[in-house]
């Protein structure tokens, strides 16, 4: 179903760089082929894994790539996973000396395990002449994003993200509009806020990550040194809290059902649902008074040990995927929205059922919060595993339903 594939995106891996950070027993298939033809010397069949509901976005580029190009690619098997999972499979496959995942389409979460493990290869500078202009090409909070890869992954999409909050205007006619708001608004209203588990869910973490630039942290991007009045202020919301849920979806049921009235969300986890109908047309977005978006951006990674072949292979899709008209097709229903990480890519290039979906469920506010307010990049990984850990003990601790 297409709702399952929508889950991918935010069931995070960062927690697996934390448990599986020494090196392997076996040392991995080292490497980079050291021949890579401009063309397969035959079409190779290729096998990628998507750990971030990406395919949603990006299989349409796929497939027509494949059509366009025989000699390059003879068939595509698609398999999608958590992100969690993915490292031991590559790391299995390497220890083995057989790399039967030739490309991985991934989020934050799963890039910062494999980076952090090193089980992808170094794309850039290695290739950069397969991807001229490469940085001048993307949205700037793009560029940005392309960096948390450090050379291991190519941006394929890219969207502001949050933090956002979605909620039921017939329960809540005057919604909080900054977090000292939010709070009372808890507090007079217990068990009716929720935010799913950070390391499991994009709201979650835009939420997270979203609070230092807000509450004016010392420095947003130390959870550790830097979060005072971050994390003093979760704890005193999560006392009206009834638990965390372990991902988005759960909050979005909740707030389909009455449940929940007020939960965290993203632009693509307003949007999508109620294209979907799981949750009703008529709910409500509002946004906290001077927040900076948290950016989010799925990455094209190539697990170390593939072929020369397959290499080549895959450096022609990628770069095909990041061309203008192609990179269209990433506004899809929402759910990444806007989508496209390159620029001058605008909405009358989409699919006409991407422009349907839109012109409904869409809301007109959002071009101008995306122009008006500051983008900040997600966490480094190291950093992020920092923050879901810190979390995990002095927040979620003994309300997390997994």
């Amino acid at each position: 179903m297409r709702w399952t594939r929508k889950l991918q995106l935010v069931i995070p891996a960062l927690l697996v760089a934390t448990s599986a950070c020494g090196a392997p027993a076996g040392a991995p298939a080292q490497g980079t082929p050291t021949n890579v033809p401009d063309k397969p010397s035959k079409p190779v069949e290729l096998n990628v894994l998507d750990v971030a509901g990406n395919l949603q976005l990006t299989q349409g580029m796929i497939d027509e790539f494949v059509k366009n190009n025989p000699d390059v690619v003879s068939k595509v098997n698609y398999t999608k996973a958590t992100a969690p999972d993915m490292p031991g499979k590559l790391k299995a496959e390497q220890n083995a000396g057989q790399s039967q995942t030739h490309l991985v389409l991934t989020g934050t979460d799963g890039l910062a395990a494999v980076v952090e493990q090193k089980l992808v290869m170094n794309l850039l500078p290695d290739y950069s002449a397969k991807f001229p202009n490469l940085e001048s090409n993307y949205l700037p909070a793009a560029a940005a994003m392309q960096k948390l890869a450090e050379n291991q992954g190519i941006t394929v999409t890219y969207y502001p993200a949050g933090p956002l909050l979605e909620y039921d205007p017939a329960k809540v006619p005057n919604p909080p509009t900054t977090p000292q708001e939010l709070l009372e608004w808890a507090k007079a209203n217990p068990k009716k806020f929720q935010y799913a588990k950070p390391a499991n869910s994009g709201p979650g973490r835009t939420f997270l990550m979203g609070l230092p630039y807000i509450l004016g942290d010392k420095d947003p991007k130390d959870p550790v040194n830097g979060w005072e009045k971050t994390w003093a202020y979760l704890k005193d919301l999560g006392q009206y809290v009834d638990y965390y849920p372990g991902g988005t979806t759960d909050t979005m049921k909740n707030l389909a059902n009455g449940t929940s009235t007020i939960v965290a969300s993203t632009t693509g986890w307003d949007i999508n649902p109620r294209v979907l109908g799981t949750v009703p047309e008529g709910m409500k977005i509002s946004t906290f008074k001077g927040f900076h978006w948290v950016t989010d951006a799925h990455y094209a990674v190539v697990p170390k040990g593939v072929s020369g072949d397959v290499l080549s292979a895959n450096l022609a899709l990628i770069k095909f995927m990041l061309d203008p008209k192609q990179q269209a097709k990433a506004y899809d229903k929402g759910y990444f929205y806007p989508g496209p990480a390159v620029k001058d890519v605008t909405l009358d290039m989409a699919p006409q059922e991407s422009k349907d979906a839109l012109a409904k469920f869409g809301r007109s506010e959002y071009d101008k919060l995306i122009e008006s307010n500051p983008k900040e990049t997600s966490l480094p990984a190291k950093q992020q595993v920092e923050a879901f850990q810190k979390w995990d003990r002095e927040i979620g601790s003994g309300k997390t339903n997994k």
